[in-house]
């Protein structure tokens, strides 16, 4: 028999434990800001090394030697910024980040192989950017896990807002390592073709997401310097719709700079979003009323929102949440749709001896034979390969 003594904690207790949590989301959030900084430099560093590696890999290593150089040089001065932030990082919790962060790490790791590789033009140039994509895409994964502990709907819809704005310029970038190829060479396929209208897509639906969540000066920034400019838009009908003309890589160069340059925009713009994200948790942690003891004179804890009642706030913040957590959502089933896709890929390359184009036309043709989405088609095969490894019953 459980004896409980005293009386229980009452209102006044229970508002003073809810904003003392609130402080430590707040100050939580303020310490991942170098790491979220970090993330966003390395990202866009192998960004810029994964397109000049691809010129020079199309060009039969005519094209692009310094800016191969150069760009591993600034990228490995960024990874030693990402692991110093992960070492002076004590507010990463739970077993998801780690393990994102560990994806990262291990893709980190496969670099220096990789650009042998390519420094050698022993490997395609589809199949490394295929390599620099998957690490890419393990940094990203870990912007969204730092969201979990946040209740403030502001600093919630802004680490929303930001994700999006990475996802939205990494498929710029993929659709600028893409072209790079195809301009190269001088020869678009059906299936490259189709991958660069799904990065175009794609890219349109991370910007919605971002535009709906901040300010409309961000907003304006984005419009006047972050949309893809006329001479890209051209270019993108010319690799959609007929072959380029062969120029000797003139194109192919004209294609790299235009879209380079929108990819500093962006970079630039997720700068100023980082830093209006941490400028909003500085700005909660300075005012917020955990920094001082509950007035003793205050009859009323809920008064700290004068004018406003609690009932229509609630609501607000429970909607403002819900929102939040449906894009969210959206935006990590998307990234787990892309893992499965890679999965069956790779299954099919090891065990059908087929190239990665092989592979991927092999899981279109499926799904449009089925009328079945990818994914599910994905999901099937390595259900499939499940059952191949499992041992036989006796």
């Amino acid at each position: 028999m459980t004896i409980i003594t005293g009386s229980p904690p009452g209102a006044a207790v229970w508002y003073q434990r809810a904003r003392h949590i609130r402080k430590q989301q707040l100050a939580h959030m303020a310490q991942l800001g170098a790491l979220v900084s970090a993330i966003s430099g390395l990202v866009h560093m192998l960004q810029c090394e994964r397109g000049a590696s691809n010129v020079w890999l199309c060009s039969k290593g005519q094209l692009y030697e310094a800016e191969c150089r150069a760009s591993r040089a600034l990228a490995d001065d960024q990874l030693a910024a990402f692991r110093q932030a992960l070492m002076a990082e004590s507010a990463l919790s739970g077993s998801a980040v780690c393990e994102r962060i560990a994806s990262a790490l291990a893709g980190a790791e496969l670099l220096e192989a990789l650009r042998g590789k390519v420094s050698r033009r022993a490997i395609e140039a589809g199949q490394a950017m295929e390599q620099y994509s998957r690490t890419i895409r393990s940094l990203l994964s870990i912007i969204p896990q730092l969201n979990d502990s946040i209740d403030d709907p502001q600093i919630a819809g802004r680490i929303v807002a930001l994700y999006s704005l990475m996802q939205g310029k990494e498929l710029v970038g993929q659709e600028r390592a893409l072209g790079a190829i195809g301009f190269t060479q001088g020869h678009f396929s059906d299936e490259m073709r189709q991958k660069l209208v799904d990065r175009i897509d794609a890219q349109q639906a991370c910007f919605d997401i971002f535009l709906s969540r901040v300010t409309p000066a961000l907003c304006a920034v984005f419009s006047e310097n972050c949309a893809a400019s006329r001479d890209t838009e051209q270019l993108r009908r010319v690799a959609c719709t007929r072959q380029p003309a062969a120029d000797g890589g003139a194109t192919a160069l004209h294609w790299f700079s235009q879209q380079t340059g929108r990819l500093e925009h962006l970079r630039a713009l997720e700068e100023s979003v980082i830093h209006d994200l941490m400028t909003i948790v500085h700005e909660r942690i300075a005012r917020d009323p955990a920094l001082s003891p509950l007035p003793e004179e205050m009859d009323d804890p809920l008064a700290v929102w004068p004018d406003r009642p609690l009932l229509p706030l609630v609501r607000q913040q429970a909607q403002e949440i819900e929102q939040l957590s449906r894009q969210l959502a959206s935006l990590r089933d998307a990234l787990e749709e892309r893992k499965t896709i890679e999965k069956a890929k790779s299954v099919l390359m090891t065990h059908q001896q087929m190239s990665e184009e092989q592979a991927w036309c092999a899981l279109r043709k499926m799904a449009m034979d089925k009328n079945q989405r990818m994914v599910e088609i994905a999901r099937a095969l390595l259900t499939v390969k499940t059952l191949w490894q499992s041992p036989p019953q006796t």
